[in-house]
């Protein structure tokens, strides 16, 4: 199909690149209005600058409005009373002209009339240029001398009040003589009238205001140009007493944010003795208390890493040599007698927990030394699920807890370290049944595009807000009273939530007390993926048995 002929674009195309013109103006306000927001929200200067403006500029407005209308009425008024005076002399002028004129002799009227005008406009006044018109009304007749443009643009009310036999003036628009309109002031006033009433003459004076609106431009714009420097000048001012009380306080921000980055040695400058000096010089004691305080953190810490550790490490060897002799004696139970046989058992019970305790241990000082590190490899997430259900599931049988699995068919893979996720769904599994009261335990995994989850969810004693808040803490216990049937060292989810952020991945708890609780194990379907959401919610749907129990 062939374009518009001589290669002119056509109406759609035409209307294609004004779309996409609009769009682009759209955009470019959209930008214009983000970046006005945030430097609204961002800068002290831009807010104080902008509603000083704003004030400044209307105190300035009403000011120069009051001042404008001020001097523009003192100027109509002394041009007034001139032109009243002028007019006044005029009359009396005029009347002495026109004296026992002939007004049944139209040309000797006429010759009248007109030289009384040239006469008045040979009178110059303190009221400035001016035209004269005379009218002589006879009947329904009216003769007139002047120039036709003033006569034709005299208002009808000004005239009625003339003819009523009154001196009256009012401002209106009167040609000059290129025909443009003027504003004018027109003062009207009767000369003579005749014992009848049929016949009389009227004066109209017109004084062309054209030197006032001159005048009144050049002080409107001098108002006008003097308001604007006087609102920058203010907000100026304003924006410089800002900056002085700003400055200190950005420096004071960013010595703080250094701080928080664990620059402990930043420090305020302290200039004068004024509040901002005392400000820096309280900021910087401060900073001295925390970095003291903070160095003293360390250094426990650091005495409390190494002396895990070493604990740990040094007691390996001692352990391993009484797990050989508590192996051997536990073997050889069956020839004891029946109280030291049962010692043995003991023994080795024992002996195993507190291998545990002392693997979970040298665990947590790798973690807190910075030295855990992943073995990334694909690994599915399903496979992970049903290994450790598998692993656990005579455990739970001997608690009357029924493990349930919910997942997808297809495998779900993700760069995990799969030793350490085993790891923490052992913990999460082995702490629902040890709080499950012998209720189902459902497993469940999902998976979306970036994210991988796995809830571990139990319908046992459940957990209050606050046990929620300290679930994670190491050697922490709901109840330290209660017996632990399932053992452990009360280091297992605190490792559980560390191998959970090592992958960059999140561990979260809800519970409710009777209700039972639900722990979430979030991680990225690939290794440094970052999550924004899980695939799986954290509370779970309550299912109301009949008569309402949960």
């Amino acid at each position: 199909m062939s374009g518009p002929p001589g290669g002119a674009p056509g109406p759609v195309r035409v209307r294609r690149r004004l779309q996409v013109r609009a769009a682009r103006t759209r955009r470019a306000a959209r930008r214009l209005a983000a970046t006005a927001v945030h430097a609204w929200r961002s800068s002290l200067h831009v807010r104080i600058g902008a509603i000083t403006m704003v004030v400044a500029g209307t105190v300035v407005i009403i000011v120069s409005l009051v001042l404008f209308s001020q001097i523009r009425d003192q100027l109509l008024s002394v041009k007034r009373d001139a032109a009243i005076d002028q007019a006044q002399a005029g009359v009396v002028y005029a009347r002495d002209e026109v004296a026992g004129i002939a007004t049944g002799d139209a040309a000797s009227l006429r010759s009248t009339l007109s030289r009384t005008v040239e006469g008045l406009r040979s009178r110059a006044g303190s009221a400035g240029d001016f035209d004269v018109v005379m009218i002589h009304r006879s009947g329904d007749r009216e003769l007139a001398a002047g120039r036709r443009g003033v006569v034709d643009a005299l208002p009808d009310g000004l005239r009625a009040g003339v003819d009523s036999g009154g001196q009256f003036s009012q401002y209106a628009p009167v040609p000059d003589a290129e025909g443009v309109p003027q504003p004018t002031l027109l003062i009207g006033a009767p000369v003579t009238v005749d014992a009848t009433g049929d016949e009389r003459i009227e004066l109209y004076y017109a004084f062309p205001l054209d030197q006032e609106e001159e005048s009144l431009s050049r002080i409107r714009s001098t108002v006008v140009i003097s308001g604007i420097a006087l609102t920058l000048f203010v907000v100026g001012i304003g924006v410089l007493v800002t900056r002085l009380v700003v400055d200190p306080v950005r420096r004071a921000a960013g010595t703080a944010q250094r701080l928080a980055e664990g620059q402990l040695a930043e420090r305020m400058t302290v200039r004068g003795e004024d509040d901002l000096a005392r400000l820096a010089t309280s900021f910087n004691a401060m900073a001295d208390s925390l970095q003291r305080q903070i160095t003293q953190l360390e250094a426990l810490s650091q005495l409390q890493q190494r002396f895990t550790s070493d604990v740990s490490h040094e007691l390996r060897t001692p352990l391993t040599t009484v797990q050989m002799a508590a192996e051997v004696l536990h073997e050889s139970r069956g020839e004891f007698a029946p109280h030291v046989a049962r010692s043995a058992e003991l023994l080795h019970t024992e002996l195993d927990r507190f291998e545990t305790l002392l693997t979970d241990l040298l665990e947590i000082s790798r973690y807190d030394a910075g030295a855990a590190v992943l073995d990334w490899e694909p690994t599915d997430v399903g496979a992970l699920v049903r290994r450790v259900a598998d692993d656990l599931s005579a455990l739970a049988t001997m608690h009357g807890c029924e493990l349930r699995l919910r997942g997808p068919q297809q495998p779900v893979i993700a760069e995990v370290d799969a030793r350490r996720v085993q790891r923490i769904l052992r913990n999460l599994v082995g702490n629902a049944v040890e709080h499950g009261a012998g209720r189902p335990i459902e497993l469940t995994w999902a998976a979306n595009r970036v994210a991988v989850a796995v809830t571990v969810r139990d319908h046992g004693v459940g957990l209050g807000p606050a046990d929620a808040q300290h679930v994670f803490d190491r050697f922490w216990r709901a109840d330290p009273s209660r017996v632990r049937t399932v053992g452990g060292s009360g280091l297992g989810l605190s490792i559980s939530l560390e191998d959970a952020r090592l992958h960059g991945g999140w561990l979260q708890v809800w519970g409710q007390p009777e209700l039972g609780a639900q722990f979430r194990l979030t991680l990225p379907l690939t290794a440094g993926g970052e999550l924004a959401s899980s695939p799986l919610p954290l509370r779970p749907t309550i299912v109301r048995r009949p008569g309402g129990a949960p």
